[in-house]
């Protein structure tokens, strides 16, 4: 009887699942079928409690498009913020404002999740193992340890594991759909370079903590007006003494708002001007006044500045190779045998690269295998192992990389200032990396902005 009556409730809330999707962006249809869900949930609860004992229920806090946040889950995910902050020695803000910011902050992460699933992004166990092991080698234990480390901290491991599931999942639905779509142009990296502040060898680098009070697009005039008072709080707060840590926790939109609002170290590149021209005018430990963008009022505290050498002398190698590539028909043995005859034509005075041209089976064969000049980590780790262990014009034993085998002969080595070209990639990523950001920022605005959401726990 209880698994007929089990059934029959995953069914009914199969097909309102279905018909949500099928609402689309009506409003209304979503908010009648939300509360529909709802009573399904009461009703299956109702009907576990007929058959069994009685068990108390959990009280929805607010409806996420088809989904609810619970009263349970809430109350678990503050108790993890709250034992961060306490790590972090951040102090706790008051009891209302911590559980506004989590619930905002689940509602926020459940949006995005949705909208990986409707988009068929996932991960399997597997992969999961993956990431939590090399997050228990960054660490320096192996997974059991770690797990262990984890719940000796008093953070249930099963909760823990899927948080990172879902941190995986969200990073995988911003690269889709974000940052594959941002491009830097060689005429930004021009203009980038042109700032005066970076054609000096040591460029500064801050260490920055801020505050954002977002304002959505098309507000009306009174309620950016509540919004700025909302910010002008935080400001007068900071002025009286209280902890920029503690303010941010309790006041800010930004995701990085629990932990303090810490960006950490960036460059003058990788930050927005605006924070730029305030970190300027700061000295550690001052707070700025009231900043306006078009993603609303930010406030930046200055933590720390430091000066970054960027003048950069690398080793570079100018190396030629052959390589015999293995399939069905060429096995490793084959490939090594035949470099091996090579090898000893070589040592015997036949031109390297005359018999690159006729047995290897790279693309460098045309032009006798060479490769010209690398910088170190242009080539994988196992050619770039033997290649630095030669001489010059010594010609290496057949060795095994991912790509077959190969030859290998050092031509020459030089010591060469690459800092324009590392200028130039730094650039790049810099440019790239704020663009991704503040693209990332707005897009998540919109979907959040588009999303159906209900309070249920303002009573």
């Amino acid at each position: 009887m209880r698994r007929a009556m089990k059934t029959k409730f995953q069914y009914r809330l199969t097909c309102l699942s279905k018909l949500s999707r099928a609402a689309g962006a009506n409003s209304i249809c979503r908010k009648l079928l939300a509360t529909l869900a709802c009573a399904a949930c009461l009703q299956g609860l109702a009907g576990s409690a007929m058959a069994k004992d009685p068990i108390p229920l959990d009280r929805i806090v607010a409806v996420v498009n088809n989904s609810v946040v619970t009263e349970r889950e809430l109350a678990a995910k503050i108790e993890q913020v709250g034992q961060q902050l306490k790590r972090r020695n951040i102090a706790l803000p008051p009891p209302a404002t911590l559980s506004k910011q989590v619930l905002e902050r689940m509602i926020t992460e459940r949006v995005l999740l949705q909208r990986a699933e409707e988009t068929n992004i996932r991960i399997d166990g597997t992969q999961l193992d993956r990431a939590l092991g090399r997050i228990a080698q960054q660490n320096g234990m192996d997974l059991a340890a770690f797990q262990a480390s984890v719940e000796k901290e008093g953070t249930d491991f099963a909760a823990f594991r899927e948080q990172i599931r879902n941190e995986i999942v969200i990073s995988r639905l911003r690269e889709r759909e974000v940052d594959n779509r941002v491009g830097v142009t060689e005429a930004e990296i021009d203009n980038f370079l042109a700032n005066p502040a970076l054609k000096d060898s040591r460029q500064t680098e801050y260490l920055l903590a801020h505050i954002l009070i977002a304002t959505p697009e098309g507000l009306a005039p009174d309620r950016l007006q509540a919004i700025k008072a909302k910010a002008d709080k935080a400001l007068a707060e900071l002025k009286s003494g209280a902890d920029f840590a503690q303010v941010a926790a309790g006041h800010s939109d930004a995701k990085d708002a629990i932990e303090g609002g810490q960006i950490g170290w960036r460059g003058e590149g990788q930050l927005p001007g605006l924070y730029v021209d305030a970190a300027r005018a700061l000295k550690p430990g001052q707070v700025s006044g009231l900043l306006r963008s078009p993603n609303g009022f930010h406030i930046v505290k200055l933590l720390d500045a430091r000066g970054k050498d960027t003048t950069l002398v690398i080793r570079q190698t100018q190396a030629r190779h052959i390589l015999i590539k293995t399939n069905e028909v060429v096995t490793d043995q084959d490939a090594k045998g035949r470099l091996t005859q090579l090898k000893e034509r070589i040592d015997n005075g036949q031109d390297f690269a005359e018999l690159a041209k006729l047995h290897s089976d790279d693309l460098s064969a045309a032009k006798g295998g060479d490769l010209g000049w690398l910088n170190p980590g242009d080539t994988v780790p196992q050619f770039e192992r033997v290649m630095d262990g030669l001489k010059l014009g010594e010609t290496s034993e057949p060795s095994q990389s991912p790509f077959g085998w190969h030859l290998i002969q050092v031509l020459e080595r030089r010591d060469q200032d690459v800092t324009q070209e590392r200028k130039r990639l730094d650039a790049r990523r810099s440019i790239r990396d704020r663009k991704s950001d503040e693209a990332f920022d707005s897009w998540v605005r919109q979907i959040r902005d588009s999303a159906y959401v209900e309070y249920r726990n303002e009573e």
